[in-house]
């Protein structure tokens, strides 16, 4: 009887890991075995080739490119995005009349499409669109760009835009956190004679770690995983200077070229894993350890 207690919670768990493990462990072992072969949609048969798509993907430089476009726009993000959204739950959690208003607006981009993101900004990021006109008009002409068409920044200008629309994503786990710290803290570093830079450094930050934890967990794979993006304002253009990893593997199946799609799938896999989970492991420490 004793025994059937103790299996009770089991029997729950295994419907859960059957789904699991239908719909994510077999496909990734499956994946994995299909990255070190010629798998393609013109042959019938498949050959296990081992290392090559890995090395073609080390020396091609279209894909060389998106893995260092991959690398740009989730450093650029889960910066930006970070500051942006603390700076924006700071603001937002003082005694404001029009904070709900305001905690409103800057949240709201991060729950609409990218398609109609992509439909506002790409107008306004032509060469004679508004942000340039706006530019021109208060005097700051050299600070304009082909936004969309310029190689060397259109990668930038993609990471600006994520960051313009998810900000108000972090600001609200920010403002969270935030909310949870007791005001009594900062009286008492107000007794004790403590500024503002003070208290934001010896109580907001340390008693935020959870919630900067979090945000820095989820902007960084969502900077490693990026595709929706890229694929809605330029497809991977102008040429390939905006490819990125997900473009990659896009273009890949779409060629037929399945056994080179899956190994970059498969390294994207690798990478998200090889650099979250040390980075969770060190965050949750030193999280502990405040």
């Amino acid at each position: 009887m004793k025994i059937s207690r103790r299996l009770y919670s089991y029997y729950l768990v295994w419907p859960a890991l059957l789904i699991y493990s239908i719909f994510f462990v077999i496909p990734a072992i499956a994946g994995l075995y299909y990255s070190f072969t010629d798998w393609r949609l013109d042959r019938t048969s498949i050959q296990f080739i081992g290392w090559d798509n890995f090395e073609r993907i080390f020396t091609d430089k279209t894909l060389l490119l998106a893995v260092k476009n991959t690398l740009i726009f989730a450093v650029a993000t889960v910066i930006g995005k970070n500051i942006v959204g603390m700076a924006l739950a700071i603001g937002l959690n003082m005694r404001l009349k029009t904070r709900n208003i305001l905690r409103a607006i800057f949240y709201s981009p991060s729950i609409l499409s990218i398609l109609v993101i992509s439909i506002v900004f790409t107008p306004m990021l032509r060469a004679d669109g508004t942000i340039n006109r706006i530019l021109d008009a208060v005097g700051l002409h050299f600070l304009t760009q082909n936004w969309l068409t310029d190689p060397s920044v259109v990668i930038w200008t993609i990471a600006l835009v994520s960051i313009w629309q998810q900000a108000g994503f972090q600001m609200a786990i920010y403002l969270a956190g935030l909310q949870s710290i007791s005001k009594d803290y900062y009286e008492a570093a107000t007794i004790d004679g403590a500024g503002a830079w003070r208290s934001f450094r010896s109580i907001t930050l340390p008693l935020l770690t959870p919630a900067i934890n979090i945000n820095l967990m989820l902007t960084l794979i969502g900077g490693l995983k990026v595709f929706s993006e890229v694929f809605v304002l330029t497809g991977g253009g102008p040429g390939n200077a905006s490819q990125v990893v997900g473009t990659i593997i896009l273009r890949s199946f779409g060629e037929g070229s399945w056994g080179l799609g899956t190994a970059v799938n498969t390294l994207l896999f690798a990478a998200v894993t090889v650099i979250a989970i040390p980075l969770l492991i060190f965050m949750r420490r030193k999280e502990v350890s405040e």
